[in-house]
């Protein structure tokens, strides 16, 4: 069965009976002041991508990885989530309780069997961190941050679990898909270490989540496989340019560092406002814990706003609203909503 994901504004539109025009999309993390995209010369539509283009230098200088790191562009970090899972024999796999499910849903329809990490294993006590929960897996997925919780374990505590499991053939995969907007926690820097995997995106933090791009940072052994399953040309000659274009673009991407962090912080402002705290949060989302999450969900989408709504535990999504107009609806809608 196919999970559901944020956005689906046709359907929305179709169930409420509002224009798709006259919606504001909140529900899926993605920045709404994206990379603006330059035009796209005519002959890359014209001819096979070229896989010698310097691509993967550019992701590696941009996501801080060493030359050694072996670098495979994907078409979304969602297409290596699927892919993976198919490199390995069934083992014991672990994935956050909470956390993007896709992950689990891929492993285990590769015939893996899932263990689900909560808390109660990764928290460290007085006495020190007991590790002992990494020997039943043959591969840990990390959600770094977590979405929806944001919450960011640090490149240390990541790098002590990978040891453990690496001593033992095992894998730990780290998916940074938000990771851009807080680039201090990234663990591209040891990219290349064997048996770590590192799956980036621009779907989130520049806004292109319709190009479809992706890269995973790895070792070469793990690249190879990867290379030889996803099989020749996964990026388009477009998107390949788009990519690196949006990744060189250093001061776009500071501008937006600075403008996202304070946008977040002016919507927990205004979520606190209307009477909801804050369950976890990152640069591109604000998410709260309520009561009733599915019928505040739908309050919300009768006023044309569309905000992810999660059952275990109850929580709402929030994301960016974007232009000065989508912060005055949103505002309008959240003191509503509080009444």
């Amino acid at each position: 069965m196919m999970l559901e994901h944020g956005g689906r504004l046709n359907n929305a539109a179709e169930r409420w009976g509002i224009p798709r025009s006259e919606w504001l999309d909140l529900s899926t993390g993605i920045n709404p002041n994206g990379w603006p995209v330059p035009e796209i010369p005519a002959e890359l539509w014209q001819r096979l991508p070229e896989a010698d283009d310097g691509l993967e230098e550019v992701i590696r200088k941009w996501s801080g990885a060493p030359p050694e790191a072996a670098c495979v562009p994907v078409p979304g970090s969602q297409a290596a989530i699927m892919a993976l899972p198919r490199l390995r024999k069934p083992c014991r796999v672990g994935v956050p309780v909470l956390g993007y499910r896709e992950h689990g849903q891929s492993w285990r329809k590769a015939g893996h069997t899932i263990v689900s990490i909560g808390p109660e294993q990764t928290r460290c006590g007085t006495s020190g961190c007991d590790d002992r929960w990494l020997d039943q897996l043959d591969v840990l997925v990390w959600i770094n941050p977590n979405n929806p919780t944001g919450e960011i374990v640090p490149p240390s505590t990541l790098l002590r679990w990978h040891r453990r499991l690496q001593k033992r053939g095992g894998w730990l995969v780290v998916d940074e898909a938000f990771m851009d907007a807080t680039p201090a926690f990234s663990l591209a820097f040891r990219a290349g270490l064997p048996a770590l995997v590192i799956l980036r995106s621009l779907g989130k933090f520049f806004g292109l989540a319709g190009v479809r791009a992706g890269a995973v940072l790895t070792d070469s052994v793990v690249a190879d496989v990867l290379n030889a399953e996803l099989g020749p040309w996964p990026l388009g000659g477009p998107v390949r340019f788009v990519m690196q274009r949006a990744l060189e673009d250093h001061e776009w991407q500071q501008s937006t560092l600075h403008r996202l962090r304070s946008d977040s912080d002016r919507l927990r402002v205004l979520l606190q406002g209307g009477g909801f705290s804050a369950f976890g949060s990152s640069p591109l989302f604000q998410t709260v814990r309520v009561g009733r999450a599915s019928a505040l969900a739908q309050a919300f989408a009768r006023s044309g706003v569309l905000v992810r709504c999660f059952a275990q535990p109850e929580m709402l999504r929030f994301g960016l609203p974007g232009c000065s107009q989508n912060w005055e609806r949103l505002a309008e809608v959240i003191k509503a909503a509080a009444q």
